[in-house]
């Protein structure tokens, strides 16, 4: 008796794990390695130092709240993931314009700061089964994003319109765009198509990650456009499903 097993699947998981782990590691080494390395600095003798104690403690404060920060996004993921696999992500029918406009609020201050124009096209009159403070969450993460890679006086449109069972929202911008062959890998868990500017702009590289889950969460998928030069368009697809009435 011969027995085969197809250990394919099985394969492909040990080494996404692997790929995880040695990914978490070096992000959490990077701030904490930076601010041992200051701390070290200070104990002995830049204390004494006004201005330069002042200015390692800064740069202390700034990888502390990036090791926050990624600590954050990864604890996010996991409940998120968790949510879903035990189907326990509440969708309610609900009107989608107050959720993209929730989101224009949240970015409003940034964009300002960079001179980003924010502009809503469509959203009126769709309904949509959301959650809505993980679609919140997921549409705001892609402004965050479009408002980051753009040059300032850019524009950046969230679009949205209902197209035969499917809800699609739009996120587009006219930045510096992304090379093709990153596009099949952006949504991987600290993927980086320009690591440098990524970190210097102060990502967690689980961004796209998570607006990922969450629409899966939702039963759809997200796809992305974009091309150097000429700006990225990321779009949210999710089934337009109609609940039964109460009766």
């Amino acid at each position: 008796m011969v027995v085969l097993n197809d250990i394919t699947r099985t394969k492909k998981l040990e080494n996404i794990r692997r790929e995880f782990v040695a990914n978490v590691s070096h992000e959490l080494k990077t701030p904490i390695t930076s601010i041992n390395g200051f701390v070290e600095t200070l104990l002995d003798g830049a204390l004494e130092d006004s201005l330069e104690a002042k200015h390692f403690l800064e740069i202390i404060h700034r990888q502390a709240k990036r090791l926050d920060a990624i600590i954050n996004d990864l604890l996010n993921l996991s409940r998120i993931e968790r949510e879903d696999d035990m189907g326990a992500v509440e969708l309610q029918h609900q009107d989608l314009l107050p959720v993209l406009n929730n989101c224009l609020e949240m970015c409003a201050v940034t964009a300002r700061e960079k001179g980003i124009k924010l502009i809503l096209d469509g959203g009126a009159g769709i309904t949509a089964l959301i959650n809505q403070s993980l679609m919140e969450q997921a549409v705001t993460n892609l402004v965050v994003n479009a408002i980051k890679y753009s040059s300032e006086g850019g524009e950046v449109r969230i679009k949205s319109w209902q197209d035969e069972r499917q809800i699609q929202i739009a996120v587009s911008d006219n930045g510096c765009g992304i090379a093709k062959e990153h596009l099949s890998r952006l949504f991987e868990r600290f993927y980086r198509s320009d690591k440098a500017r990524s970190r210097k702009l102060g990502g967690t590289g689980l961004g796209l990650a998570i607006v990922k889950h969450i629409v899966r969460a939702h039963g759809g998928e997200v796809k992305v456009k974009s091309s150097p030069g000429h700006g990225s368009t990321f779009t949210i697809i999710i089934p337009d499903i109609i609940l039964p009435p109460v009766l």
